[in-house]
């Protein structure tokens, strides 16, 4: 009796009473390890990955925006900083907001557009997300540039009305006149050229060129009839330590080449007869987007070419044909014509014919 009368007396004070609901602890999302980023013309880029899509800890949910940050030093000041250093001395330049990381892909960026011009310096960045309390994780990597002030200016895409031709997308630009920081002369090592298709754009597409064009002119060889496509270009700059840099992106583009051209004609070989039956022979056409042939038949060589038999009722995919229904004592004449994907038709091969015996 006596435990229980302690018990009763130790429980006494939280017996029928609740707390009152305590808020959900919001954790600070995680720090990140992979900032990186590129110069291209007057801005630096700065690059990181996407935070994972899931309710746990450092997810999308929970963060509200992700803070940028920057120091500026002398290129010879030590490479070694502390977090708390950093964090003394940084300035924040800007955010990326949550409605832009809620609708990212794989990767988040940040475009600091810079005044190069003056002393060189060394930039020094580093990132940290921030969640919905105004909590803040860890600073992230520090990622560090010396960016190029002589970096030239984005050449001018022309519209010549020579673009196009059966084989090859045409791109003219003008050189630019001067680099960024208004000086001259330009600080060109050549150019990228750059495609993007309208369906399926891509943040940051690769160049066609595999090496730099030194020219003002490129042939986009690899293209496809009746694709629609946006063309633009970059200027390439020596930068510092000896690396390239891409200017801003030129004007763009928008080319889209018609399938216009008929397929070669066919080339007929001399027919093969055999009882009740004339064989046709004639070269593959060497077109990537040939869908077939059209094989015609007449007893008079002297009718209209339009208004001859077709004995193939569909497009003929094989270069033999056997004619079976022929008769004896007959001449017959033959001519094919060949077929494009967009249904351009070629000019008609030569006539063959043959007797049947």
């Amino acid at each position: 009796m006596l435990l229980l009368g302690l018990c009763a007396l130790a429980l006494a004070p939280t017996c029928g009473k609740r707390r009152p609901p305590l808020p959900p602890i919001e954790r600070v999302p995680q720090r990140t390890e992979e900032l990186t980023g590129i110069q291209r013309g007057n801005q630096v880029i700065l690059i990181w990955p996407a935070p994972p899509r899931n309710a746990r800890e450092g997810s999308v949910q929970s963060i509200r925006r992700v803070d940028v940050y920057r120091v500026a030093e002398k290129p010879t000041a030590p490479l070694a900083l502390t977090e708390d250093q950093f964090s003394a001395r940084a300035t924040l330049i800007g955010s990326v907001p949550y409605d832009e990381i809620r609708k990212s892909g794989t990767n988040l960026t940040y475009i600091d557009t810079l005044e190069l011009a003056g002393e060189p310096a060394r930039l020094r960045y580093a990132i940290r997300y921030v969640n919905s309390a105004g909590q803040r994780a860890a600073f992230s990597n520090f990622f560090l540039t010396e960016p190029a002030a002589k970096v030239a200016e984005p050449p001018t895409l022309l519209k010549t009305g020579n673009e196009y031709s059966e084989t090859a997308i045409t791109l003219t630009w003008l050189a630019p006149a001067k680099n960024t920081d208004g000086s001259t002369p330009v600080n060109l090592l050549g150019y990228n050229v750059y495609r993007t298709n309208t369906a399926r754009p891509q943040a940051e597409p690769e160049p066609l060129n595999p090496q730099p064009v030194t020219g003002t002119q490129y042939q986009d060889k690899k293209f496809k009839f009746d694709e629609k496509y946006i063309y633009f270009v970059r200027s390439i700059s020596l930068g510092t330590e000896g690396k390239p840099v891409e200017s801003l992106d030129s004007n763009s583009l928008p080319l889209s080449q018609p399938d216009k051209y008929p397929p070669a004609a066919p080339s007929l070989a001399a027919p093969g007869l055999a009882p009740g039956r004339i064989s046709l022979f004639w070269a593959a056409n060497s077109e990537p987007d040939l869908a077939g042939y059209i094989v015609f038949r007449s007893t008079d060589p002297n009718l209209p070419k339009e208004k001859w038999t077709k004995l193939t009722k569909t497009l003929y995919t094989k270069t033999t044909l056997t004619d079976e229904n022929v008769e004896t004592g007959k001449t017959y004449y033959y001519y094919v014509k060949a077929v494009d994907n967009a249904g351009n038709e070629s000019d008609p091969s030569q006539v063959v014919s043959e007797t049947v015996p």
